[in-house]
């Protein structure tokens, strides 16, 4: 029975941390204040993007040249600090919008005008921070 015990407590163990929350690792803010901070790879969307439509998620109308962006699991109007890990830029935006396709393991989707920001449009992806502010 003891042995039994500690094979499922062994077995649970291995199960857990195998699952990944999202794409990203959530941490705790360094100074404890905020409460949703993690890391994880960005990348933007435009208009011209196929399957992109004319409203968002929230139904507002798509406009890639605002400073917004879209993930899945905040509440609408959110405001976000994303910051470029490579470089040190950071850009504030507003969640209007879910995405990105969890099937390609990014962590959050910023429109052109927010990506291009912090990032080189070419690259497509960057490494970043995410916290709410």
């Amino acid at each position: 029975m003891k042995r039994a015990t500690v094979i499922l407590i062994i077995l649970i163990a291995v199960v857990f941390s195998l699952i990944k929350i999202g794409t990203a690792t959530i941490f705790s803010n360094k100074n404890g204040r905020c409460p949703y901070f993690y890391t994880g790879k960005a990348s933007w969307y435009s208009q011209n993007d196929p399957g992109i439509l004319l409203t968002t998620a929230n139904m507002e109308r798509f406009d890639d040249s605002e400073l917004t962006c879209a993930v899945w699991d905040l509440a609408f109007n959110t405001i976000l600090k994303v910051t470029n890990l490579e470089n040190g830029k950071s850009v504030l935006v507003r969640v209007n919008d879910r995405g990105p396709a969890r099937r390609l393991n990014r962590a959050i989707d910023l429109t052109k005008e927010a990506f291009s920001r912090i990032a080189d449009l070419e690259k497509g992806l960057t490494d970043v921070s995410v916290e709410i502010i």
